[in-house]
């Protein structure tokens, strides 16, 4: 059971994601009976370690947290920021290889719930709120792959960054970083040096990105994902 001296946890768990929509009552009965463990963690602890077996469902109840996910093959890194309440990398903690893609690190000091994989699923097998917030997640992060590929493949090189950093960051995510070779970035986007130039420039102009030869630093992570929606008019 959760100690008092975290706090309300009653109030951090109603508002977490996979909780929400439950009352008072469910939570204080799951605060009864399941075993929720708060860890805290100091400036630049790392949290989750890339590989990792995802064994435990976590989530940062207060702070901030830096997750980078990294691939060597690309030699290219997405890192973005992430807020409490958010819950960390569940879409992962299932399938045939359930482990985490991302590192994860303390930004300052850290506050993380964690409960077993076990009681996670008895708690969705508790009551139709649980499972659909979960059903709910996991169908909208499954989407985004399929609908990404179809845009890198046919996009503008503009629309093509704005479906990347969709598909590998979170909407309520904050500082995200792409860093990368640019001959790397190019064969990802299947794109000429050229036209990734002058995509990127055009994003600065508007305000959205700002980049350098080796980095590019997202500024509205929403009005660049909108551009998936409209039709540019220049690469």
């Amino acid at each position: 059971m959760m100690n008092t001296e975290n706090g309300n946890m009653f109030e951090k768990l109603m508002e977490l994601p996979l909780f929400q929509g439950a009352s008072h009552e469910q939570i204080s009965a799951l605060v009864a009976k399941i075993p929720f463990h708060f860890l805290k963690f100091g400036d630049g602890q790392r949290i989750v370690e890339s590989g990792a077996p995802s064994t435990h469902l976590r989530f940062i109840v207060s702070g901030k947290a830096r997750s980078v996910t990294a691939s060597a093959a690309a030699r290219l890194a997405v890192s973005q920021t992430l807020a409490a309440p958010n819950v960390v990398g569940a879409d992962f903690m299932f399938g045939r290889e359930p482990a985490y893609p991302f590192d994860l690190y303390a930004v300052g000091d850290c506050g993380i719930l964690q409960l077993s994989k076990a009681d996670y699923m008895s708690i969705v097998r508790s009551d139709d709120v649980f499972l659909f917030n979960i059903l709910n997640y996991l169908s909208r992060n499954a989407q985004k792959p399929k609908l990404s590929l179809q845009q890198m493949s046919h996009g503008m090189v503009a629309e093509r960054i704005a479906f990347m950093v969709s598909m590998l960051t979170s909407k309520a995510s904050a500082d995200i970083t792409i860093t990368f070779r640019q001959k790397d970035l190019c064969l990802v986007l299947g794109t000429r040096r050229t036209a990734l130039v002058s995509a990127l420039s055009l994003l600065k102009a508007r305000g959205i990105v700002d980049y350098t030869s080796s980095s590019i630093s997202v500024l509205d992570r929403s009005a660049l994902v909108s551009m998936i929606h409209e039709r540019p008019v220049e690469e």
